[in-house]
């Protein structure tokens, strides 16, 4: 008995995550085989941030996950984060997928890719060129204000300027064949339906239809479409990411870098892959067959910490251009 009381409580992790948290148990369960150590998840669709500022330094989360850099900044902005120097992860992450000062990694990527009728004679294109007036009434997306389109604009804004930008925006209102709305799938779906010529999406969504995980219906979506994966003039492609960071007050700390250090590992990274149809972020591992098939992903070298800082003014771009109305 006196042996048992006097035993090293378990090791564990804990997580806070605003992602579905069965979409990397599967990367847990595989930490937890080969290290020993016990991880917990917490998943909070909304209020991460809130949580663990009302918890204070009695946090118990080790772990901030999240979808969007513009999430994973705002927790460092709001002082929730610490930094970490290890060059595990360093080495394993490009560096403008990751905070220069360590608080926080990318872990996966998704490209913004651009659908297109599988009839169109087009297999390139840019971010600029989706502007043209080639396009007057082809184009399908979704709400200007979602996450994914302001971090688009942002890139753009970094890229071009905000003046450039709002002319850019314009154009793409322009070309609009429906009102914004809806999700990218929603843009496979048009394209079969004809209602557009092209679609911007994420490049994940593709592997989701393709796959059959969505349902028959979707699958005849995404194959419906062929996939280009565009570039900004003198730039790559744009991509956002899924990642994390060390809180603040980890009580785990050790374990919670030893976690984060496995997720960039080639075993975790090809986990990653297969388990949501995203772009692993460590060079050299292989992309799902699926995404692998659209082509190689030549990755924008802006930061994303650049990105981030133009969402507020892609924002306002939205609405003084009158995007979504």
């Amino acid at each position: 008995m006196l042996a048992a009381a006097n035993a090293a409580p378990a090791a564990e992790v804990n997580i806070y995550t605003t992602r579905e948290p069965g979409l990397i148990q599967p990367l847990l369960d595989a930490f937890t085989n080969s290290t020993g150590i016990t991880v917990n998840t917490v998943f909070l669709k909304d209020g991460l941030a809130e949580r663990v500022a009302s918890e204070g330094d009695s946090s118990p989360a080790d772990i901030l996950m999240t979808v969007d850099a513009g999430n994973l900044i705002d927790l460092v902005e709001k002082g929730l984060t610490q930094p970490v120097d290890s060059e595990t992860l360093k080495g394993a992450i490009p560096e403008q997928l990751r905070d220069p000062d360590g608080n926080w990694f990318a872990l996966s990527m998704r490209a913004r890719v651009v659908y297109a009728a599988k009839d169109l004679d087009i297999d390139s294109i840019t971010y600029e060129q989706l502007a043209s007036p080639d396009w007057q009434g082809k184009l399908c997306i979704r709400s200007g204000q979602h996450p994914y389109n302001t971090a688009l604009i942002a890139a753009y804004i970094a890229h071009h300027g905000a003046d450039e930008a709002e002319k850019w925006l314009t154009g793409l209102k322009g070309n609009l064949a429906r009102k914004p709305a809806g999700g990218d799938r929603e843009g496979a779906k048009d394209i079969l339906g004809g209602i557009c010529d092209i679609a911007v999406g994420n490049s994940y969504y593709v592997g989701l239809m393709r796959s059959g995980r969505g349902g028959e219906e979707q699958k005849a979506w995404g194959d419906a479409i062929k996939v280009i994966l565009p570039t900004f003039e003198n730039g790559g492609t744009h991509v956002n990411i899924s990642g994390a960071a060390v809180a603040k007050h980890s009580p785990n700390r050790d374990e919670a870098v030893k976690l984060l250090e496995y997720l960039v590992s080639d075993e975790a990274q090809e986990i990653y892959a297969k388990a949501n149809f995203e772009y692993p972020v460590k060079p050299g591992v292989a992309a799902d067959p699926i995404i692998a098939e659209l082509g190689e992903l030549n990755v924008d070298a802006k930061p994303l910490t650049e990105i981030v800082a133009n969402r507020k003014a892609a924002s306002e771009l939205v609405d003084k251009v009158g995007f979504d109305n």
